[in-house]
């Protein structure tokens, strides 16, 4: 029985360990390849766990004299609505705390975790650190209502203000950003000189039919795409059309803005992976659920340089 208990401690004590900040901000420059992977309010952040597992698999397969571990490190941010659909239903559905026994993964945040103990001068901010780690942030899945929050700048949870604080422009995290395009030189926040660096995010919508389909996601759409995104991103389908003009209508009113993001990055930082049409988990058949799960790994490992 005491050794029962010990091994339970043990274990607790190294999700602690692994979930903190100071784990965090040691591991900024340790050599792995970062994934900031996130989920937000919808049924298809069930499909997280398979996410991972193929992503941790394929990097062992990719590279066989190394473990995953010692090369791939994930760390996992959920919103209140998505851990809800992972809180141990189901074998597909486990609770978020298992996903730290998982490979590769050596974080999992919730909102609570970004102010948990009160916050003094010199201490690191969980939102800030996150930002500073990643390589890459992928939402799978991106809600309606988490969209619309970034396309309108709130910072209401740890996800979000990640996202609100992102490093846009290239001008803070070169350092540890992968060249997106170009290498003109630029003077930078801290005066220094040196190509700039933008890393990305990458999104994968899912949301209802008639949620993907109200004119007030083409509005975001148009935010997300038609001033943040890699070019040749736009949305397609039905709404596609209504989509890329509220994008132009949007670039109109903020030219300068765009003007300066096309002559200093022509590639953007925000991509969108267009959603899927199928029988959805509410009865509704339409467009509107998440790109195909295993899709969204092979856009992830591309843009990771997996295969390099």
């Amino acid at each position: 029985m005491l050794q029962s208990i010990s091994n339970k401690h043990d274990v607790h004590h190294e999700r602690r360990r692994k979930n903190s900040l100071a784990s965090l901000t040691s591991s900024l420059r340790d050599n792995k390849t970062h994934l900031l992977l996130a989920a937000s309010g919808s049924v298809a952040t069930i499909k997280l766990p398979l996410i991972i597992q193929k992503l941790a698999a394929d990097y062992q397969r990719l590279h066989p004299n190394t473990s995953a571990d010692s090369g791939l490190s994930i760390r996992v941010v959920l919103t209140p609505s998505a851990s809800r659909f992972l809180a141990g239903q189901s074998h597909e559905q486990p609770p978020v705390s298992s996903l730290l026994d998982m490979a590769c993964v050596d974080g999992v945040y919730v909102d609570a975790d970004e102010w948990k103990e009160p916050w003094k001068r010199g201490d690191a901010i969980l939102h800030i650190e996150l930002r500073r780690w990643a390589h890459l942030l992928a939402i799978a899945p991106l809600s309606a209502n988490t969209m619309a929050k970034l396309a309108n700048g709130m910072a209401d949870g740890l996800l979000t203000s990640v996202v609100r604080a992102w490093d846009a422009w290239g001008d803070l995290d070169g350092d540890v950003a992968a060249v997106v395009g170009g290498g003109a030189r630029h003077r930078l926040v801290d005066g220094s000189e040196r190509p700039r660096r933008r890393k990305r995010v990458l999104v994968a919508p899912a949301m209802n039919t008639a949620m993907w389909r109200h004119p007030v996601t083409a509005r975001h759409l148009g935010v997300l795409e038609g001033q943040w995104g890699v070019y040749g991103s736009k949305s397609g389908g039905k709404k596609g059309e209504e989509q890329e003009e509220e994008g132009e209508q949007l670039e109109r009113r903020d030219g300068d803005n765009a003007e300066v993001a096309e002559n200093e990055n022509a590639d953007g930082w925000f991509e969108v992976l267009q959603p899927k049409s199928k029988a959805l988990a509410c009865g509704d058949v339409g467009d509107g659920a998440m790109m195909e799960w295993t899709n969204i790994v092979a856009v992830i490992e591309e843009r990771l340089g997996f295969g390099q």
